[in-house]
């Protein structure tokens, strides 16, 4: 039979069994065809296993080899002689440690999963272990999974006899203990400010209600809060003051700004803690303030945010009745709805550094319908404290002035429209239609940011005006008045 001929295929039917004699010892060593003897242990030389390897599944086995004798005729005849050197089967066959004791002559082509017979043989066999200890590791990883990262998780560990080992006690829950808080948190500030923080129904000799909140700012029950909360009651009516303990008395209107929009009433005996005073030119844009009062008649509401702005030109008040309040606010972020009027806006060491007073609405909103849309402004601290102490020394406060009246319709700067006699502004040479383009270096460009900007001032000091006459900028210094408002 030629080496083109077909492959010889055993048949199952009339196949006899095959005797498979075990092969001859193998000697303790042996002379290798190319070098040195050759061992259990000795890997054969560079080209001896050099026959190209059976690949799995193939019909190598099969075919014709050794001078046309078939597979099926070496089966049945004498055992081939074996090979001194160790050739592998299949890729991937491992190095033997020791001969075996035996070697057929025929080798079936390794099965299909052999790669995952390999893996097995190599992975040593898992350790028994107690199935209530695998059960407690499960349910750790399970309460582990579940807590996420961050959460706290106690660890039980077993010995064989399944007792605990050791465990890790439980913080008390629900005992009533006040919890530790973290320095400059929310929650820090709010229980800090709350016990000052008090709410204020008024109710006006004409039936008017308000509802308002404030703050108290010393020892002897001074509360300082908005103008507009307590202006119905200036001409008779009541303010009743609600504390954060819900403990209700009457409060006496002391003295109020509506120039400022401030105002300071007093309860006798009051036993809530005051506040303290920050700064408001240090607040720094973006920094983390707190907002407390009582929105909507919700008492002892704290909300949180940042500081979005400074200097924020701010005008309160659309009745032409009243005077109109002139702010240079702080804008903030944290939500401010009616009701919030007069309550404190702290920084995060808990000092007051604003007094909420005002927030903007979205254009077209009907009555009813305004409210906190991110954009709340507060009197700034600094200028709050001065009106607090004219109003507790002599129930009222003053503001400053030059002394000239401008065109609230002009853009473009203050366009002086009228100049008082013997005013500063008289005495500094302003005339009308003079356009006042700055003052301190602080840029002008309307009545309104005029007028913000002498009150952020005191009477008695010296400002630098800027201004334009005909075409021509012109500078001049005034001393700023007073007026009682």
């Amino acid at each position: 039979m030629s080496d083109e001929s077909e492959p010889t295929v055993p048949n199952p039917a009339t196949a006899e069994p095959t005797a498979v004699q075990p092969a001859a010892p193998t000697p303790p060593a042996s002379t290798g065809p190319d070098g040195p003897p050759l061992s259990a242990l000795t890997p054969p030389p560079p080209g001896a296993g050099n026959l190209p390897l059976r690949p799995p599944g193939s019909d190598a086995a099969y075919r014709q080899t050794n001078a046309g004798r078939s597979t099926s005729q070496r089966s049945f005849g004498r055992p081939e002689p074996q090979q001194q050197g160790f050739r592998p089967v299949y890729p991937g066959q491992a190095w033997p440690t020791e001969q075996p004791q035996y070697r057929p002559s025929y080798v079936p082509p390794p099965p299909a999963d052999w790669h995952q017979q390999q893996a097995r043989a190599y992975t040593s066999e898992p350790p028994r272990v107690n199935r209530i200890v695998t059960i407690a590791a499960l349910v750790a990883v399970v309460i582990a999974v579940v807590a996420g990262a961050g959460a706290a998780t106690v660890v039980v560990a077993l010995d064989g006899r399944n007792a605990p080992i050791a465990t890790q006690p439980d913080p008390p829950v629900g005992t009533g203990a006040d919890p530790k808080i973290r320095t400059g948190s929310v929650s820090a500030v709010a229980a800090t400010l709350l016990p000052s923080v008090v709410q204020l129904k008024v109710e006006g000799s004409d039936n008017s209600g308000a509802t308002g909140s404030g703050f108290v700012i010393d020892n002897l029950g001074h509360i300082l809060t908005n103008n507009h909360v307590v202006e119905g009651a200036a001409k008779g009516g009541s303010i009743q003051v609600v504390t954060n303990d819900n403990k209700t008395a009457t409060a006496r209107l002391v003295g109020r700004s509506p120039a400022y929009d401030l105002a300071v009433v007093q309860v006798t005996g009051l036993s809530a803690p005051s506040v303290q005073f920050g700064r408001s030119e240090s607040a720094i844009v973006g920094q983390d303030v707190v907002a407390i009062g009582s929105p909507l008649g919700l008492a002892g509401t704290v909300t949180s945010g940042i500081i979005s702005a400074k200097n924020r030109p701010v005008t309160t008040g659309d009745d032409p009745s009243q005077e109109s309040s002139y702010i240079s606010a702080l804008q903030t972020d944290a939500a401010i709805n009616p009701g919030n009027s007069g309550g404190p806006l702290v920084d995060m060491n808990a000092r007051v550094i604003g007094v909420n007073s005002a927030i903007a609405t979205v254009p077209g909103a009907g009555e009813g319908q305004s409210g906190s849309i991110g954009l709340g402004f507060a009197i700034p601290i600094d200028q709050a404290r001065r009106t607090a102490q004219q109003l507790i020394a002599t129930g009222q406060a003053s503001y400053p002035v030059i002394g000239a009246s401008v065109d609230m319709t002009f853009e473009g700067g203050g366009r002086v429209s009228a100049v008082s006699p013997s005013s500063p502004a008289a005495r500094a040479g302003l005339r009308v239609g003079d356009v006042i383009t700055a003052i301190n270096n602080q840029s002008v460009d309307s009545a309104e940011v005029l007028i913000v900007a002498i009150r952020t001032h005191q009477p008695g000091e010296a400002v630098r005006l800027a201004y334009e006459r005909g075409g021509r900028s012109r500078t001049v210094t005034l001393t700023l008045g007073q007026q009682i408002g």
